[in-house]
């Protein structure tokens, strides 16, 4: 191992979040409600989720549900909508076949994205 003066860890440490706030500032509580939400049912639900399901369940109006879900796929790095408008995946699971499998230890089985 060896020592790194504190301003240069430090300046690295700035550096990170800023990185984070200019990639990830755009999200709000709502936003991570959304996609939390998604990934952890995804597994369980086993094929693409309707935007209605997720505004019921998170007691959010539809078309705030539709927005965020927007402002996701836009930033390409959490999910991916098929056409008629559901979720198919979130990063890291996805509900499409890919060479990548997953089994929970709750014996549920998807595809890593």
């Amino acid at each position: 191992m060896l020592n790194v003066p504190p301003s240069l860890w430090e300046k690295r440490t700035l550096k990170a979040k800023q990185k984070f706030a200019t990639e990830f500032g755009f999200m709000s509580g709502e936003h991570r409600s959304v996609h939390h939400y998604v990934v952890r049912e995804l597994p369980y639900y086993g094929k693409p989720l309707h935007p209605e399901s997720i505004s019921d369940k998170l007691g959010l109006p539809i078309d705030r549900v539709n927005a965020i879900l927007d402002d996701l796929q836009e930033h390409m790095t959490f999910l991916f909508r098929n056409d008629q408008g559901e979720v198919v995946w979130a990063y890291p699971v996805t509900v499409d076949k890919t060479p990548h499998q997953v089994t929970f230890n709750t014996g549920e089985q998807l595809y890593a994205a």
